[in-house]
């Protein structure tokens, strides 16, 4: 018979202590240039107004586009990593979560600095009438590009009985985490009625494989505190998973007795226990952050390398006929972009100005979690 699973919450800013038997600080879920982020909000949010109907390239396959976060595996390790020695003056054991993607991890284990680095992703699973999204954790090194590519088979053509299948084959390794990220978003419009008996539906099918659900740093108080409520009726675990796309580090992270990943996951899926703690960002409007991650996607990076300093050298799409896709700064010249992107880029400016973001601030006063 198992443990019952166990979790605690700490606030930060209402309580900074670290226990002394917490060993380390962990990140779960963030990402980094491999992920690639769908476009196709773009001409359904604008395709009504005409200035702005009229400015989009109509050579552009918007369905087919997408853009991608603006920091390196390494940038990106190395962020959370800083506000975990800062915050707690522990290690950090941090895993790096592309969509369907391993290459972060793989890339930053041949560097002897960041070798113990897990190999993880996040895998995309679709299920009944909608798909949701897996934290899959430390796979293992020798044989993750060929579990990757299965996972990535499923993906583009999911047959039911092979769900199964794949999630055996990755809990047959111990060291293997399996995390359902923001369980309780309705990503796909749905409706919440259909997507909570869908996410029931898959637990009781499934729910043998998948070690605990995620406490997401970008999503509301209300909804992070209902996903705790599920998990204490389902008797799952709850772990942190910032989330982050931006230059934010993750708003959630989980403090752990462990020393190496390995140990992390023996803690929370054999052991079943998890300390959750919410950083001070997390207080702050999530309007505020949110805006404050598209600034980062959109901002100019001088000091990265070429092919990856402006926007839209981070924006890809696929012309008729092309074999895959390309920047947008391989099709425009700053003197040739769409006014309309023109016109982000000035509002990205604009909106990096202290006085502009007080103003935004004090006019999402609200907070999602209570102080």
């Amino acid at each position: 018979m198992q443990d019952q699973a166990r979790t605690t919450l700490q606030f930060f800013w209402k309580d900074d202590a670290v226990q002394v038997d917490f060993r380390s600080g962990v990140s779960l879920h963030s990402h980094t240039m491999y992920s690639e982020e769908s476009f196709d909000i773009l001409p359904r949010y604008t395709g009504h107004i005409p200035l702005l109907r009229h400015a989009l390239d109509k050579n552009v396959n918007y369905a087919e586009a997408y853009w991608t976060t603006p920091l390196s595996p390494r940038q990106a390790y190395r962020v959370e990593e800083k506000q975990i020695q800062r915050k707690f003056q522990l290690p950090a054991l941090v895993s790096l979560t592309d969509h369907d993607n391993i290459k972060a991890g793989a890339l930053l284990g041949v560097l002897d600095r960041f070798r113990h680095a897990p190999i993880s992703t996040e895998w995309t699973i679709p299920f009944g009438a909608t798909f949701f999204h897996l934290g899959v954790h430390n796979l293992p090194g020798s044989e993750a590009t060929g579990i990757m590519e299965e996972l990535q088979r499923f993906t583009a053509n999911p047959e039911p009985a092979e769900l199964g299948r794949k999630l055996t084959l990755l809990t047959s390794h111990p060291a293997v985490l399996i995390v359902l990220n923001h369980p309780l978003w309705d990503e796909k419009g749905i409706g919440a009625d259909l997507h909570v008996s869908t996410l029931t539906a898959l637990l009781k099918e499934h729910g043998q494989h998948i070690h605990a659900l995620e406490l997401n740093g970008l999503r509301s108080w209300p909804e992070n505190r209902e996903v705790i409520r599920f998990a204490e009726r389902a008797d799952i675990p709850v772990v942190s998973g910032g989330d982050r796309h931006g230059r934010e580090p993750n708003a959630i992270l989980n403090l752990s007795s462990a020393t190496s990943f390995p140990e992390f996951v023996d803690e929370v899926r054999r052991r079943r226990i998890s300390h959750v703690v919410f950083m001070p960002q997390y207080r702050e409007s999530l309007n505020l952050r949110t805006m404050q991650t598209v600034i980062d996607v959109l901002r100019d990076y001088p000091e990265t390398f070429e092919g990856r300093r402006t926007w839209p050298d981070r924006v890809f799409c696929r012309y008729p006929g092309s074999p895959s896709p390309v920047a947008l700064s391989s099709i425009w010249d700053s003197g040739s972009q769409p006014a309309f992107f023109r016109a982000v880029n000035l509002a990205a400016k604009i909106a990096q100005w202290g006085p502009v973001q007080t103003a935004f601030r004090l006019a999402w006063l609200e907070r999602e979690i209570a102080t």
